[in-house]
């Protein structure tokens, strides 16, 4: 469901960039009544659910609030404890998110509650810290995208910009200094309720598992210096906000024309793509990361040359090919095969053998959502490809799962009851895109 900003709100935010742009050194201090107002904390709410998300701490999901006291209710005494400056945050939840790579990600959930404070404090402070972020950074921001990102690193490819340093930060939301966080928003912002919120959310504890097997608290407190937990809805805008620093420096000191090399960033992955050497330009953004307190990953940093290698950013492959017309070489871009890895996997476990007992309707159903997510971000530049590939495993992947519903014995006699046609006008399997959603990607 699309979810259109109010009006009154839209205006307040106009009001809050235009201000911040006019003017780059103003410090706003009228800010905490307006992240009470009521429309704002109804909005708030909005957002939050839309966004679904697990029960925190307290294990207080939507329904419990809707069916109890009702949603007005509840925002109504969140305003009050805003108001009298009552309010406390609640300990985060911390569960573990398994990554490809075998190991475990921390993500802090906050109480629905606390999501919807941080939320209407973000509709407040975002639209002035966002008239000062620079052009370079494309992660969490309104009107930014991930395509966006990939564009700018087109364009610095194009322009022969071929060797690339893609850099890794070592445990980036762990390690961001409270002290020099909250002075980077003081910059901007001297509301003492505003900036005691968000010091509340930094300091919150992190209620995790022990060794063994019981709740504990696992990090954050009063004597925590550092880090914001993943997973609470201020927590992008506070990262963003801290590695803007590598942006101004990156900008005011015109690196990119000196070094003859494009920083792009989204969030807390960035790349640095160079015409030449790259030493220098790593030499400047160890640096910058020294002065930060942030410490670049020495593993996983790697120099790649695009005209020989491609180099992953954002779930995409990029790479420099040759044209079969042209005989030129131009920046080719296609979903990962990390990517398409990881949807086939998923597919397969949706047709598993093990869900023939559940409604067909029901299998095609979560099979054409994952398409539809998958293709929505990656029909994109060159990944015909990879799309073919995708498109042959979930037509695979159904007939097999019909075949055993069915107890189809051998594969010809199902590829006859269940060819292609039917897959797709009897079941409704998601007919994925095969070209490439770029069109003139050779242009």
């Amino acid at each position: 469901m699309l979810l259109t900003t109010p009006r009154n709100i839209r205006i307040l935010q106009r009001k809050l960039y235009i201000k911040a742009k006019q003017e780059p050194s103003y410090r706003f201090y009228a800010l905490h009544d307006k992240i009470y107002r009521a429309d704002i904390l109804k909005w708030a709410w909005c957002l939050v659910k839309a966004n679904k998300g697990s029960p925190g701490i307290d294990g207080i999901d939507f329904a419990a609030i809707e069916n109890g006291e009702g949603v007005d209710c509840y925002l109504s005494e969140i305003s009050s404890q805003l108001k009298d400056k009552s309010y406390r945050t609640s300990p985060v939840k911390r569960v573990m998110i398994p990554k490809a790579d075998g190991s475990m990600r921390p993500l802090g959930i906050p109480t629905i509650r606390d999501r919807v404070v941080q939320m209407a404090t973000k509709l407040v402070i975002e639209p002035i810290f966002e008239a000062d972020f620079c052009d370079n950074s494309f992660g969490f921001r309104p009107k930014k995208s991930a395509h966006q990102a990939i564009d700018a690193i087109a364009q610095a490819l194009w322009q022969g910009k071929t060797q690339v340093i893609d850099a890794d930060l070592s445990k980036y939301f762990d390690t961001i200094p409270h002290v020099n966080l909250m002075a980077m928003i003081a910059e901007r912002i001297v509301d003492g309720a505003v900036l005691a919120l968000i010091q509340q959310w930094l300091k919150a504890p992190v209620i995790g598992k022990s060794e063994n097997g019981k709740a504990a608290t696992v990090g954050g407190g009063k004597g925590n210096r550092r880090g914001t937990p993943q997973g609470g809805v201020i927590s992008p805008l506070l990262s963003n906000l801290y590695l803007h620093i590598l942006d101004r420096i990156w900008q005011r000191h015109e690196l990119g024309k000196k070094l003859q090399a494009t920083l792009v960033r989204y969030a807390d992955d960035f790349v640095v793509l160079c015409r030449g050497d790259t030493q220098k330009p790593l030499d400047y953004i160890k640096w910058i990361l020294e002065r930060l307190e942030l410490t670049l990953n020495e593993t996983k940093t790697k120099i790649v040359d695009a005209k020989e290698t491609s180099f992953r950013f954002l779930g995409f492959d990029l790479q420099m090919n040759v044209s079969e017309k042209k005989g030129t070489l131009y920046p080719y871009i296609e979903a990962s095969e990390k990517a398409v890895e990881k949807i086939k996997a998923r597919l397969s476990e949706l047709t598993d053998r093990t869900q023939t007992w559940r409604p067909i309707e029901d299998v095609v159903r979560d099979v054409n959502q994952v398409l539809r997510g998958w293709s929505g971000y990656f029909h994109y530049r060159n990944s015909s490809r990879q799309f073919r590939k995708v498109k042959r495993h979930s037509e695979d992947r159904l007939r097999i799962h019909l075949r055993k519903r069915h107890k189809i014995s051998d594969w010809e006699t199902s590829m006859l009851r269940f060819p292609r046609r039917v897959l797709y006008e009897k079941y409704g399997l998601y007919p994925l895109a095969t070209k490439a959603g770029w069109k003139s990607a050779h242009a």
